[in-house]
């Protein structure tokens, strides 16, 4: 009888004492901390992080309601603004109404980007996007060619 309990032990030891029931290839769920983030819809081409850097009309994060302003100032004409897509984690900042030479920043912790106003730009400039969580973290800021200089809040 002991013999018999021994064998049945292991059994049920060696073979997690399902009875084979287990689905085939199926795991535990996942930790809590394990997190992943759901593809992005068509046409928008990064994510958060890979974001940083690249353009946010190219990568299809400004297009279709994507990009809105969540801030914006009037610094001498321009109007900056913080532009923010929940859907691709990153913001980027914007001026419009601005002259040749002007600069956009935006700023994200210790991370910035820029653009300047080309000659040919008509008045419009974007900078890079930067990853955020959301667009409370970032600050846009213009510096004109006339010198005068200024940030959203």
């Amino acid at each position: 009888m002991l013999t018999t309990l021994a064998v049945i032990g292991g059994v049920l030891y060696f073979t997690g004492g399902d009875g084979g029931k287990k689905t085939a290839g199926a795991t535990g769920s996942p930790s809590p901390s394990a997190t992943t983030r759901p593809s992005p819809p068509p046409g928008v081409k990064c994510v958060a992080d890979g974001c940083t850097g690249k353009d946010a009309q190219a990568m299809g994060c400004s297009s279709g309601g994507l990009g809105t302003t969540d801030r914006s100032v009037t610094i001498g004409n321009a109007l900056v603004e913080v532009r923010y897509s929940k859907t691709c984690g990153a913001a980027w900042g914007r001026v419009v109404r601005a002259g040749q030479g002007d600069e956009i920043r935006i700023t994200v912790g210790a991370h910035t980007e820029r653009d300047t106003v080309p000659a040919t730009g008509g008045g419009i400039a974007y900078t890079p996007m930067v990853a955020v969580a959301d667009a409370t973290g970032a600050r846009a800021c213009v510096t004109l060619a006339s010198g005068q200089k200024g940030c959203t809040e």
